[in-house]
């Protein structure tokens, strides 16, 4: 029988080897302390009590890891040539916060984007000012299409900085995002509850009980239930509903073998925010809620993934993991802009209004991803090789479309649009009041429609990579990669099918060089390329403007893929017996070959490989415990960005859009006696301004000034743990403590300004057994 015990006289144990491993991962432990007793005829004793001692709870919380989740990175974060940052499971549950997309939007040197009609089918996000909405992977595999992503069952998440194509494969020009499942256990035998109540009717349940039913095999099964309010917007909503179940096959000796279904189910009312007023050049403050009865946005999501692990000999081991998924995305949003009425207005001739505006799509994912890679430690002389060599296949189909609408109420003002004046639907009335049953102004009727566009990708990606020792001093990472894509669009414009299809294969590497101060530290260079194809975006068919494809399908088919090149120059540390871990690097991207729409920016035209952009920055992040009772997770980017060359000479100089130059997160975690812990998380973002992605922001040279603006922000959250007994702890937590009204988005006319949540205050109990 394992056994694990600890030598530090303040840990409470109770009578399962849970409460042991949530005692073992408290900071205020250190490696030296922990005794490991195995019986020598137990097989991978020692690999399943170092797995055991991983599993934590919320009486002793985790903010520091040492290995990323994906297994293909082979040598430890400190010792990665490149910046990625870690957030854990119990800093993801202390911030409070949950959706993927809150998650990250909080993170240093990430922001939110929006898109045509609001792009809300899901979570959109850019790292270090590139486009990476299709740049989401779950457990090393893409994760493709629109869609609501949730943190219920997710171990780590994985925010790798700079291209990431030797991984990613196609995209990933600014980083990418990995969630790291969790997984079943042959190791330990527990369950939690995690039950909450709080403002704006927020409700929320959450189950993880892992069940070894036999030496080796175990049984793990997440389920989420959860609701509320959008805090301080009553009437726009948001549910979920979601199930991770995990199975492990472990012989303890060659063979592991996990399945898992994961299913999740998310029903909101979407709210597209604010709008920005040009004459005051500020977003409106105080908007009104204006969703309508009708509007919704739905999200449903099934996958089954199947891994395998083969340990063939000491040093060679195969891992296969494939996955199936299917995903239905579906939204109709009401939108609200500023505007007066036109002079032809029965009701109010020139007042002041907010007119109201439909904005609606769906759209249907089908994907297969499957994974081999091949681990082999070798020694040629005096270098120690990890070798990888893997080969990846995938079918992605995405089929996007439109909503068939018809209009129950009669329109109540007559407003001026782009080519002409129109009756429409405001949501003042002539006094500048909002109108009574202002949920129910438009009344529409809604039926999907057909296809619009139907993306299929099919690939074949081969790749290489060294973790090669030099010696004590020098470590070297080595990767190179390629990708074949088969590609398809098929496309209608102007009511008319248009055929995109095209072949291409591109070449990606990385090349990084380690050299260790000391055994606590090392300063490290790295060179790492990317590659975008041309219409990668798979949510917009032909619409340039956002990602979508560049020019007619002769065009499309003789672009070139935009290419980024990323060289980074930093430093790593792990100090206090490695329970802290520091790192600081500078680094320039630069984006060649890039598309630009033409004309009104709404072209699906544009010119190919015209524009050129680059990125500089320094990032510091710090993580894990400063002493034995306060510990840290925080990063900070300070960035600047500039178009090197367009088709649009105006354009070269200008800063890109939806990017902040300055950011700042930081969670702190004080353990102020052995059963109370208070604490609390900072978010700051400096201004961003507005207009297409990858390319310049918009820019008013009338005022000399950028012509939409996303005022910068600061939200304070706090916590506080209290443990009632063993098994038992309550947990409060006060969002945007300050109650600060911000945006944290904007579209390129200013149409939308997202929202960022209110004040809100929530507790939870957590009950273990």
């Amino acid at each position: 029988m394992t056994k694990i015990t600890s030598k530090h006289p303040s840990n409470h144990f109770g009578s399962k080897a849970l409460f042991t491993t949530l005692a073992l991962t408290l900071g205020q432990v250190s490696a030296e302390e922990i005794v490991i007793e195995c019986d020598s005829a137990e097989p991978n004793c020692q690999e399943q009590a170092i797995e055991l001692i991983k599993i934590h709870g919320v009486r002793f919380s985790k903010y520091q890891v040492e290995q990323s989740g994906d297994l293909r990175r082979t040598a430890p974060l400190l010792d990665t040539p490149q910046t990625i940052t870690v957030l854990t499971k119990d800093q993801i549950e202390e911030s409070g916060k949950s959706d993927l997309k809150e998650i990250l939007a909080a993170q240093a040197g990430v922001t939110l984007g929006t898109g045509e009609n609001g792009n809300a089918f899901g979570d959109r996000y850019i790292i270090r000012g590139h486009e990476a909405r299709s740049d989401v992977f779950v457990d090393g595999l893409r994760d493709p299409g629109m869609t609501t992503r949730e943190s219920f069952a997710t171990e780590q998440i994985e925010i790798t900085k700079g291209p990431s194509s030797t991984f990613a494969g196609r995209g990933s020009s600014g980083g990418a995002v990995n969630s790291i499942s969790k997984k079943a256990s042959t190791s330990y035998d527990f369950g939690r509850i995690d039950a909450s109540l709080g403002t704006d009717e927020h409700h929320r349940l959450v189950l993880d009980y892992n069940a070894p039913i036999a030496n080796d095999f175990a049984t793990r099964i997440n389920l989420l239930s959860t609701a509320e309010d959008a805090p301080g917007r009553e009437g726009i909503s948001r549910s979920r509903e979601g199930a991770l179940l995990s199975g492990v096959y472990d012989n303890a000796r060659s063979v592991k073998t996990f399945a898992d279904l994961y299913y999740l189910k998310a029903e909101d009312t979407p709210d597209l925010g604010s709008f920005y007023q040009q004459d005051s050049r500020k977003p409106l403050s105080d908007i009104p809620v204006y969703a309508q009865q009708e509007d919704f946005l739905h999200s449903e999501v099934a996958a089954a993934t199947f891994r395998v692990e083969w340990q063939l000999a000491d040093n060679l081991r195969i891992h296969n993991a494939t996955r199936y998924g299917e995903t239905r995305n579906g939204y109709l949003a009401t939108g609200a802009r500023g505007t007066e009425r036109d002079a032809s207005d029965l009701t109010a001739p020139n007042a002041q209004t907010i007119v109201l505006s439909t904005h609606q799509g769906w759209q249907d994912v089908e994907y297969f991803a499957s994974q081999f890679n091949l681990f082999w430690d070798t020694q040629t002389g005096s270098v120690a090789h990890q070798f990888l060599l893997g080969v990846e296949i995938s079918d992605e189909q995405v089929d996007n479309g439109v909503y068939d609408i018809s209009y129950q109420n009669s329109t109540n003002c007559r407003v001026a649009g782009r080519s002409s004046v129109s009756n429409s639907y405001c949501l003042l009335d002539g006094m500048g009041e909002v109108y009574a049953n202002a949920d129910n102004i438009i009344g529409r009727n809604i039926e999907k429609g057909s296809s619009d566009a139907l993306f299929k990708a099919k690939t074949l990606a081969a790749y290489v990579m060294d973790t090669a020792k030099l010696n004590d001093k020098w470590q070297v990472f080595a990767g190179l990669r390629v990708d074949q894509i088969d590609y398809s669009n098929d496309v209608l414009s102007s009511g008319q099918p248009v055929q995109y299809a095209y072949k291409d294969s591109f070449y990606n590497g990385h090349l990084g060089l380690v050299y260790s101060l000391s055994e606590h530290g090392n300063v490290y260079l790295s060179y790492a390329t990317a590659t975008n194809i041309n219409g990668g975006e798979s949510d917009l068919g032909a619409n340039c403007g956002y990602g979508g494809l560049c020019g007619d399908p002769e065009q499309a088919a003789l672009a070139d893929p935009e290419t980024v090149q990323n060289i980074e120059l930093g430093t790593k540390w792990s100090l206090l017996d490695e329970r802290l871990f520091l790192a600081a690097a500078w680094f320039t991207t630069t984006k060649s070959d890039v598309m630009e729409s033409v004309g009104d920016a709404y072209s699906t035209l544009g010119t190919l490989n015209t524009g050129k952009n680059r990125i500089q920055g320094v990032e510091f992040a710090i993580n894990g415990n400063l002493t034995d009772k306060l510990s840290v997770q925080a990063s900070a980017a300070i960035m600047q960005s500039e178009v090197l060359d367009s088709i649009e000479p105006s354009n070269i100089g200008l800063a890109l859009s939806n990017f902040a130059d300055e950011s700042v997160y930081v969670q702190l975690r004080y353990q102020l006696t052995p059963d109370l812990v208070l604490g609390g998380d900072y978010s700051y973002k400096s201004e961003i301004y507005g207009g297409q992605p990858d390319t310049a922001a918009g820019f008013n040279s009338t005022i000399n000034d950028y012509s939409i603006v996303v005022p910068s922000y600061a939200v304070l959250g706090l916590f506080a743990n209290y443990n009632i007994n063993e098994a038992t702890t309550l947990r409060m937590n006060i969002g945007n403590v300050t109650n600060k009204e911000y945006w944290t988005a904007a579209y390129r006319s200013g149409a939308f300004m997202y929202l960022g949540d209110a004040r809100s205050v929530r507790a939870t109990l957590t009950y273990e057994f």
